[in-house]
């Protein structure tokens, strides 16, 4: 499988794996960008892609920065037509402002396959154990 990548902006790095074997690919930011407590950004890549047919990218935290700093991702799925600038949002859930400077990571990436089902409205859904039981229905 290949994945596409044409940078938008010529300071724009190319998404990369840090190590053999990683499953995200990291993704960098394109110009500094601050966020102040509780407020979010679209943070800026400068990149766009070419998912290939049946794939997804689906975005995802990166580990260090969610512990550490509690700066989440908002969202987080690009589908195979998309052909945009590649922009990641991120929410600051602390009390102090954040940085994101040029040239930093800021998320990874995994490529999945993806299953398009046939959707069929029913009136009825069979029966299983768990049935209509939601929220805190298994315990503590």
């Amino acid at each position: 499988m290949q994945i596409k990548f044409k940078k938008l902006h010529p300071d724009a790095k190319i998404p990369a794996y840090a190590h053999p074997g990683d499953a995200g690919m990291d993704f960098f930011v394109l110009e500094k960008t601050v966020i102040k407590p509780g407020e979010h950004a679209a943070i800026k890549t400068g990149i766009a892609m070419e998912i290939p047919h049946g794939c997804v990218g689906l975005f995802w935290d990166k580990s260090g920065i969610a512990i550490k700093h509690s700066i989440k991702l908002l969202g987080g799925v690009i589908d195979a037509g998309y052909r945009g600038e590649v922009l990641i949002g991120m929410i600051n859930l602390s009390d102090v402002e954040y940085i994101f400077e040029a040239g930093h990571k800021v998320s990874q990436m995994l490529i999945q396959k993806v299953e398009v089902p046939d959707v069929i409205e029913v009136d009825e859904l069979s029966d299983s154990t768990r049935g209509e039981k939601g929220f805190g229905s298994t315990g503590k």
